[in-house]
């Protein structure tokens, strides 16, 4: 049946809004989107095109005369630098060590707020929470340079209490690594934690208090009721911690500065080093662009993974 077939009879069509009304709707809708879509180009889609094309060239600072344009050769080259993946390697392994943590105890966390009966315990949980995410990277690295130094850290003065000896801690590369993952768990769990409490404040409380009621098992509630609630905010987390953990550099930069010797030279150390150190801006640019395709895939993996898209 046709809408003009369903229309009552002898009522009266709505009437179109005027011309000049949807011309002054438009103008609006567009004063208000300006702003935004001004800063995403300024912020974003310039500078991204702007280092696609700086990736096309053999682009050096010291000798800006003799740039010429070179095609996808930075990217063979980089795609086959055993410096590039080295510096994948780690950055893949901090994600393996320091994310697994960070999503277990930010659900432990987030399991405990969202028992009921808190109250005000609850609400100030939550803006303590909000204080490590809201220090900068490189505040944290200043914090872990003052904090594990080797002669006057409290890290070492706490040792010296239990008789233990000083540990050289930023200076030893292995402990340096694992600095690194202390400090990243320590500053993004409450991040997690209050994306999984988010998470958990959709489930139902009729449902949630039915469960008690068939089941004890706090793992059973947990993966049978919550835990499909939770399937969103896990791949938020997911997401957006694998981007921080790929173009982590202010905290490293400040704590180590990708060393002792390569220890800590993760991707986006190696290409501030390539493109402000070592004045090759075409080969940064074009690991910064291979570096985002490899972004955008394991996002799309975990969407894929997740929600099981075919």
């Amino acid at each position: 049946m046709t809408a003009a077939a369903e229309t009552v009879p002898g009522a009266a069509a709505p009437a179109a809004p005027p011309p000049v009304l949807g011309r002054v709707r438009r103008r609006t809708v567009a004063a208000f989107l300006a702003p935004a879509v001004i800063a995403l180009l300024a912020v974003g889609i310039v500078p991204l095109i702007y280092a696609v094309w700086r990736s096309l060239y053999d682009f050096n600072l010291t000798r800006v005369a003799r740039t010429r344009f070179v095609g996808l050769d930075n990217y063979a080259t980089v795609l086959t630098d055993p410096t590039f993946w080295a510096a994948m390697r780690r950055t893949a392994f901090l994600f393996v060590t320091a994310v697994p943590v960070q999503i277990a105890l930010g659900l432990l966390i987030a399991l405990l707020l969202h028992r009921p009966g808190l109250g005000m315990a609850k609400a100030l949980t939550r803006l303590a929470l909000v204080l490590p995410m809201a220090t900068t990277y490189a505040v944290v690295g200043l914090l872990a340079q003052v904090t594990m130094n080797q002669r006057y850290g409290v890290f070492n003065q706490m040792l010296g209490w239990v008789g233990l000896g000083p540990v050289n801690i930023l200076g030893n590369p292995q402990n340096a690594f694992w600095a690194v993952v202390f400090w990243d768990v320590w500053q993004w769990t409450p991040f997690v934690a209050l994306v999984l409490l988010a998470g958990l404040s959709t489930v139902p409380p009729e449902v949630e208090e039915a469960a008690r009621l068939e089941t004890r098992s706090h793992w059973t509630i947990l993966r049978h009721v919550q835990l499909p609630f939770l399937i969103p905010s896990l791949v938020a987390v997911l997401i957006l911690r694998t981007a921080d953990t790929l173009k982590l550099f202010d905290m490293v930069f400040t704590m180590t500065r990708g060393g002792p010797g390569n220890a800590t030279e993760f991707i986006a150390i190696l290409i501030e080093r390539t493109g402000n150190r070592q004045f090759n801006i075409g080969m940064a640019s074009a690991q910064a662009i291979v570096l985002l395709v490899i972004t955008i895939v394991l996002a799309r993996l975990y969407v894929r993974l997740f929600y099981r898209e075919t």
